[in-house]
C-alpha cells in the first residue's frame, strides 16, 4: 500500500517514483557492467591458460613425454585440483583461442566464451572477422551465430557485392546504409525442415515462414520489423494482395516481399513495380524513404530479370531462396571464380 504522506503530497509521490526509477536504472546498469567484467576476466584467464599450454608444447618436451595425450593429462589433473571447467574439449578451445588471437588485446572480449569457441573454428580470417563483427552489431546469441555459419551467410553476402567490399565486411561487418546492403545472393529457409516437393502453392511457403517468423527475421537480417501478410491494397477499384510487408528501421522504408515457388516471370516484376508505386504514393509518410521490393523465387533467369527491370524502379530486386543448407565449398569456389573474373576485367580495362 502507498504510504499516507505520499498520497497527501502528490509532489513527493512524483519525486519518490523518480527516485525508484533512478535506483532501478543504476542497479540494472551495475549488473550489466559486473557481468561484462566477469566475462572479460574469464576470457582473459582462458587465453592465458591457452598460452601456458602452447608455450609448454613449443618448449619441445611435451611431444616426447606426453604425445597426443597432453590435453587429456592436463584435464585429469586440473579437474582433481580445481574441479569442473577443465574438460579436454574446453582446454583445446583455450589453446585455439590463443593461437587465433596471440595478442590478448585483439580478443573480442565483448563476446562470451561460447561465441569465441565458434569463431576459432573458422580458419579464414576474413570470414572470421565478419562473423565477429556481426555478433556485436546484431547481438547474436551463440545459437544464432552457429545457424548463420551453417547457412554460409558470409559467402552469400560476398556473392551479392563487389570485391572491394569483401575486406570492408571483414573489418566492419555489414553496415546497412543503402537498399543493396540488405540483400543476399540467396536466402536459406532450412529452418522450415521440409523437402522441396511438398510446397505446391505460394501460400504454403508464406504460412511456413510466418509460423517461423523469428527465424525468418534472423535470415532477413538486422532492422526488419514485421507489418503484415496478404497486405491488401486497392487500385482503380481492384484489390491486390502483397504476400509480406515489413518496415526497415535503419533504412526507414517499407520492404515488400513477393514469394514465388517457381521461376520469376516478367509479369511478376511488373506487378512488384506496381506495388512499389502504390506504397510510395499512398502508404509512405513524409519521413519515409522510397519502398523496397524483393521477389523471392525458387529460380531466376538473370538475363530475363535484367530486361524486365530495364528502366524500372531501382529499388526492385530479385533473389533466390533454397530450402536446404548450401554447400559452403561450392559457394567458396564460386566466390573465387567471381573474384578472378573481376580481376580479369580490371586488367583488360587497364
Amino acid at each position: 500500500m502507498m504510504r499516507k504522506d505520499l498520497l497527501q503530497n502528490p509532489g513527493v509521490d512524483k519525486d519518490y517514483n523518480l527516485l525508484i526509477q533512478q535506483i532501478g536504472f543504476t542497479f540494472s546498469n551495475g549488473q550489466i557492467r559486473a557481468a561484462q567484467s566477469v566475462n572479460y576476466e574469464l576470457i582473459r584467464t582462458y587465453w592465458q591458460i591457452g598460452k601456458h599450454i602452447v608455450d609448454f608444447e613449443q618448449n619441445g618436451k611435451a611431444k616426447a613425454r606426453y604425445g597426443s595425450a597432453l590435453l587429456e593429462n592436463i584435464s585429469k589433473d586440473l579437474k582433481l585440483r580445481n574441479g569442473k571447467g577443465f574438460s579436454r574439449s574446453n582446454l583445446n578451445y583455450m589453446r585455439l583461442v590463443y593461437n587465433t588471437f596471440p595478442i590478448c588485446e585483439e580478443v573480442p572480449h565483448k563476446l562470451n566464451w561460447t561465441h569465441l569457441c565458434e569463431l576459432v573454428k573458422i580458419s579464414d580470417p576474413l570470414e572470421r572477422g565478419f562473423y565477429e563483427k556481426q555478433c556485436l552489431i546484431e547481438n547474436w546469441s551463440t545459437t544464432e551465430l552457429v545457424r548463420q555459419k551453417k547457412s554460409a551467410l558470409f559467402e552469400r553476402i560476398v556473392l551479392s557485392t563487389d570485391k572491394q567490399t569483401v575486406l570492408k565486411l571483414a573489418k566492419e561487418g555489414l553496415i546497412i546504409q543503402k537498399p543493396e546492403d540488405i540483400l543476399k545472393d540467396s536466402y536459406v529457409f532450412e529452418f522450415l525442415n521440409i523437402h522441396e516437393n511438398p510446397i505446391q502453392y505460394e501460400s504454403d511457403l508464406e504460412n511456413l515462414l510466418c509460423n517461423n517468423l523469428q527465424k525468418f527475421l534472423l535470415e532477413l537480417g538486422k532492422g526488419f520489423t514485421y507489418v503484415g501478410r496478404q497486405y491488401r491494397i486497392n487500385i482503380s477499384n481492384k484489390n491486390y494482395r502483397i504476400d509480406l510487408v515489413f518496415y526497415h528501421r535503419i533504412l526507414r522504408c517499407f520492404v515488400l516481399i513477393d514469394l514465388k515457388i517457381n521461376e520469376v516471370q516478367h509479369q511478376d516484376v511488373g506487378q512488384m513495380n506496381l506495388y512499389l508505386g502504390y506504397f510510395a504514393s499512398e502508404e509512405n509518410q513524409p519521413e519515409d524513404n522510397p519502398p523496397i521490393g524483393i521477389i523471392l523465387a525458387k529460380e531466376k533467369d538473370d538475363l530475363l530479370i535484367e530486361y524486365a527491370t530495364y528502366g524500372l524502379n531501382s529499388q526492385l530486386f530479385v533473389s533466390k531462396y533454397q530450402l536446404y543448407l548450401p554447400d559452403k565449398r561450392d559457394l567458396q569456389l564460386l566466390i573465387e571464380q567471381t573474384l578472378k573474373e573481376e580481376d580479369s576485367k580490371t586488367e583488360t580495362n587497364i
